[in-house]
């Protein structure tokens, strides 16, 4: 997590959140015309071909298959406080040519969480035991700020379950962290979307009264995490894509850029218009942008 947004959970108690939110008014109404600010709300998920909670390591993991049996499947990991709920618009979207498989990540969504502090690898091994309890023994995997992070530890240590690899909004390592404090408008717009991500927890967690628990174990991570190292970056063997918005709120676009750099053969792509939302803000360039790459031979 980036500096900028821990200030944020330091001057925002969880109690203020809601009251904070409300007086904020409407991110629509507010930024319509700067669509990077603003955090749009996002369709039911289709209904899916098989869900429920498997069994990995310590944890039930929640997970959904679509278009299953539809061959080259991919994994979209969420970002950090979210749920697989935020992936909605794509994929019904990708699902036309793909089997498409969401997770909620440890202690979020539908997931339980283990008394294991968070780590990176810890949520990366996750997902592999996910994917051996479906039998998928490879995949391409889309992530989005935390999702992605996920998505490089499995490029790094396990190559082979990897077909190709999409990143949004993921940094490697802290340095890439804008460190700018957040204005009032900031502050705003970040308790409408902590008080929406608090919301969507408590309709789906088996624990929903944890919200503030899971933050603060998260906060705990992002202290420390991620630190991808350079070397282990340049042995990355899977076709990457690192996308950013052209508005990124809270890393560099040149942390990005080196991001690309550094992993061979990595490509760089802005999603114009687009901050850290960019997936939902700008969902039709976005899943453009995905699937070109991940139909590429």
């Amino acid at each position: 997590m980036p500096k900028a947004l821990q200030i944020f959970f330091a001057l925002v108690g969880a109690s203020a959140l809601a009251s904070h939110a409300a007086a904020a008014g409407s991110p629509v109404a507010a930024d319509e015309t700067h669509p990077w600010l603003i955090l749009p709300d996002t369709p039911a998920m289709v209904t899916a071909d098989v869900s429920g909670l498997a069994t990995v390591n310590d944890i039930e993991m929640y997970y959904a298959v679509f278009n299953k049996g539809g061959g080259d499947p991919v994994i979209l990991l969420h970002g950090g406080l979210g749920s697989s709920g935020i992936w909605s618009i794509e994929v019904p979207l990708l699902a036309k040519t793909h089997e498409v498989i969401v997770a909620d990540s440890r202690g979020h969504g539908r997931s339980t969480r283990s008394g294991q502090p968070f780590s990176y690898e810890l949520m990366a091994s996750d997902v592999l035991g996910l994917m051996d309890r479906l039998k998928v023994p490879k995949a391409s995997i889309v992530g989005w700020s935390d999702g992605g992070i996920i998505g490089l530890v499995i490029a790094i240590s396990h190559r082979e379950r990897l077909n190709r690899l999409v990143t949004y909004g993921a940094n490697f390592s802290r340095s890439g962290e804008k460190t700018d404090p957040p204005d009032d408008a900031a502050r705003a717009r970040g308790a409408q979307f902590l008080a929406r991500m608090e919301a969507s927890y408590r309709a789906l967690s088996p624990t929903p009264d944890a919200f503030v628990t899971l933050r603060k174990a998260l906060g705990e991570m992002y202290a420390k995490e991620p630190e991808l190292r350079p070397a282990d970056l340049a042995a990355i063997t899977a076709p990457t894509l690192i996308v950013a918005g052209e508005y990124e709120q809270f890393y560099k676009r040149e942390h990005f850029e080196q991001l690309a750099r550094l992993i061979p053969g990595g490509k760089f792509v802005m999603l114009p218009s687009a901050g850290h939302a960019g997936p939902v803000q700008r969902p039709k360039e976005f899943h453009e942008i995905v699937a070109t790459f991940l139909s590429q031979p």
